[in-house]
């Protein structure tokens, strides 16, 4: 487990062993999450999805309490992965990182609680899974337009990105920031500690 830039966010790099059968790796170890991150994922639910090239999911995020702690990989395919810190009040807070999920590498990405997500597929199919800590509830979840250009996120699109209507009409940072959507960074930060 590694930390990336942004605070609450690691990539793990599993060890792969190949032979002649194909590969074997442990793409999710609790242990290494809770030893290098201090917590638990609690599994309250596993979701999956398949997108075709340039399919741009997120920027989402839940409430926070209780929040969703999520753990990604791409099963099969290639994503641009993207963690954005929309805690107000974070050092960090409108920053965001990405990183390359693909079935070669197997790397793997941890958000905590507040954190947004997303991602865009870069090959003509993509699969992702994500490990959650508390299952969907349509009330509590929201989303950052991906396109926000205050973002500015570095999307590498061929031609203009295929998006869910929700994620369409997602408001922009700053709009979802005036109407109180976005999560406070000292409430996510007492949240996880207490977790």
């Amino acid at each position: 487990m590694e930390p990336l830039s942004i605070d609450g966010a690691w990539s793990y790099s599993p060890r792969i062993h190949r032979d002649p059968r194909g590969d074997f790796l442990e793409s999710y170890r609790a242990g290494e999450l809770e030893s290098a991150t201090g917590r638990r994922l609690d599994l309250a639910q596993v979701n999956f999805s398949v997108s075709r090239k340039g399919v741009l999911r997120g920027i989402h995020f839940s409430d926070v309490p209780p929040g969703q702690a999520k753990y990604v990989t791409c099963v099969a395919g290639a994503v641009l992965d993207v963690v954005v810190d929309i805690r107000v009040g974070s050092p960090t807070f409108g920053k965001w990182e990405t990183l390359r999920l693909d079935d070669v590498t197997r790397t793997g990405v941890y958000l905590a609680e507040g954190l947004g997500h997303g991602f865009l597929a870069l090959t003509e199919q993509a699969a992702v899974s994500y490990l959650c800590s508390t299952p969907y509830a349509p009330g509590r979840e929201h989303g950052v337009h991906p396109l926000d250009p205050a973002l500015g996120i570095d999307w590498p699109l061929d031609s203009g990105a295929v998006l869910s209507d929700k994620d369409r009409d997602a408001p922009t940072l700053q709009q979802a920031r005036a109407a109180g959507l976005l999560p406070d960074y000292a409430t996510c930060l007492a949240f996880t500690k207490g977790a």
